[in-house]
């Protein structure tokens, strides 16, 4: 377990597991409302290279962030709002994982189409704005994670 006693210290793990991240690579973030999925995101986004303002992709489900931007392409999927499972085949993921990169909220919402390869990172709230962090590290992960 890891623990994070600010939001700062949650977006900064975030750079540095943007730092390892590599095409065809997926970030499960499970967690409840407020348990720091956005924060962390936005760390990953950061340490890919991108500079601007993150975004919750609740409304848009998926937002896409491509090179020059970041140093490869990059889904931020959100999956809260998903209620069907047509739904999402409709969003290609397996496309654009392969194409990419994928860091996913709600990654419940897969349940066993998650990819079996994904860093699966689960949030939790341990105080006032303290976050505990466990991970499951597959194979594909190994010498990855943690991130230095």
């Amino acid at each position: 377990m890891i623990t994070l006693p600010d939001p700062a210290s949650t977006e900064m793990l975030g750079v540095r597991l943007g730092g390892q991240i590599r095409r065809g690579d997926a970030v499960a973030l499970f967690g409840d409302l407020g348990a720091g999925k956005t924060t962390l995101s936005r760390g990953i986004l950061h340490g890919l290279g991108f500079s601007g303002e993150v975004a919750s992709p609740t409304f848009p489900i998926v937002l896409a962030y491509d090179p020059p931007d970041v140093r490869l392409p990059l889904w931020h999927v959100d999956l809260y709002r998903i209620e069907d499972p047509q739904e999402l085949e409709e969003l290609a993921l397996d496309e654009a994982k392969r194409d990419g990169a994928l860091v996913l909220e709600w990654p419940e919402r897969l349940g066993s189409a998650l990819w079996p390869d994904a860093l699966r990172l689960h949030l939790s709230i341990a105080g006032e704005g303290v976050r505990a962090l466990t991970a499951t590290v597959p194979p594909a992960w190994e010498g990855r994670w943690p991130p230095p």
